[in-house]
């Protein structure tokens, strides 16, 4: 592992570069890339994909069909058969357009606040420097870093994720650098889902024949108490039924309505009861239909042996920076999730700081020197899954 000496030298280095990572971040933060707007998305990419071309990588774009498209970007020479790691990132935001216009860029005390900072610009600017450092003080990695920036992470990475299982299959590890939770590296998340369940029944005047009716929002109602009912927060299970509609009229009985269900489970087999469940919900009034649709989008991340390994690497890789690092999980999902599934990874390595998809979003801009370090550090450990080597 990496060596106090070979750590003190990246620090120092990475705080000659201080002005100059913050400098770039907030150009990042400048131009804005909301998720829906391909355009802006694709004006990030193409800042990220010149700084990348700058340190003698290649780079591909790739198209995107509704999004601004992705990044891929590696070494122009690579050792042979030497194993791959891959930082994976996401250039998009939940900010709509002009948000700086009300979010401007700016320092209060030491942190530096502005629209997709901390979740995940941060994060992008650190994958460059960490390997700019590595470059420039002539160190030699024992696998190979490669990077891969989507542009559709905040709405599920739709578009982007066959191209991660890809990259992920092959690779001794994956490093993501969503922002921390408290500082802490997130070693698990917890899975996500999304259910909707239609209900039909049958329409009837409320006032003379009530009777001849089948209430499709009572049976609705009964669904409701049931999938309230798999919560169980021992095990880290939630389903909650966040959306619901249905009926034509206050004087007919509803013929229609529907429930839209967000599941977040701790396990694949969590995920695989939960689903089971949801499925075999059944309607109390035989003159009522129901249909069911939905699976487990983002698999768990789960402490799997091969991810306990990188986290030991994280571990030591922060001791010899000085640091004591700490693990957390997490609630929400993002590529880790899918990235866990193929080879070991360690999510939550951006810039500490606070405010994801809120207004007072911020990073704690002295701590983006040792969060590179501690990146850089990483990308000089072994290989971390002896079956990719």
């Amino acid at each position: 592992m990496i060596n106090p000496g070979t750590a003190s030298t990246i620090h120092e280095a990475l705080i000659a570069k201080d002005e100059c990572m913050i400098a770039f971040l907030r150009r990042l933060v400048e131009t804005e890339s909301h998720s829906h707007d391909p355009a802006a998305q694709s004006r990030v990419l193409a800042i990220l994909e010149d700084k990348w071309k700058s340190l003698g990588w290649v780079t591909r774009r790739i198209r995107g069909r509704e999004t601004g498209g992705h990044l891929f970007a590696r070494p122009a020479r690579r050792p042979r058969h030497r194993p791959v790691q891959v930082m994976i990132g996401h250039c998009d935001t939940v900010w709509p357009p002009q948000t700086l216009q009300t979010m401007p860029v700016h320092f209060a005390e030491d942190r530096l606040h502005g629209p997709g900072i901390f979740d995940m610009k941060a994060g992008l600017t650190q994958m460059i420097f960490a390997v700019e450092t590595i470059q420039e003080l002539s160190f030699e990695t024992d696998v190979t870093p490669v990077v891969f920036v989507n542009s559709d992470e905040e709405i599920g990475s739709r578009e982007s994720t066959p191209w991660i299982r890809r990259l992920a299959r092959v690779a001794d590890r994956a490093l993501i650098l969503e922002p921390p939770l408290e500082g802490k590296l997130k070693t698990t998340r917890k899975g996500i889902g999304r259910f909707t369940i239609s209900v039909k029944g049958k329409p009837a005047h409320a006032g003379l024949d009530p009777g001849k009716g089948a209430s499709a929002i009572l049976e609705l109602s009964h669904l409701i108490q049931k999938l309230f009912a798999l919560n169980d927060v021992e095990r880290g299970i939630t389903v909650n039924v966040g959306k619901i509609d249905g009926g034509i009229s206050p004087n007919v009985i509803a013929p229609e309505s529907k429930a839209v269900i967000d599941v977040r489970v701790p396990t694949q087999d969590d995920a695989a009861e939960v689903t089971e469940r949801i499925y075999a919900l059944e309607s109390e009034n035989p003159e009522v239909d129901i249909h069911v649709e939905g699976r487990i989008g983002r698999p768990p991340l789960e402490p799997t042996p091969r991810n306990r390994r990188l986290w030991e690497q994280a571990r030591a890789a922060g001791q010899a920076l000085g640091m004591e690092l700490e693990e957390a999980s997490a609630g929400g999902g993002s590529d880790g999730n899918t990235t866990s599934q193929y080879t070991a990874t360690l999510d939550g390595l951006g810039t500490v700081g606070d405010g994801a998809h809120a207004v007072h979003e911020h990073i704690e801009a002295f701590r983006i020197v040792e969060r590179t370090a501690l990146l850089a550090a990483l990308l000089l450990a072994p290989p971390t899954s002896p079956d990719k080597t």
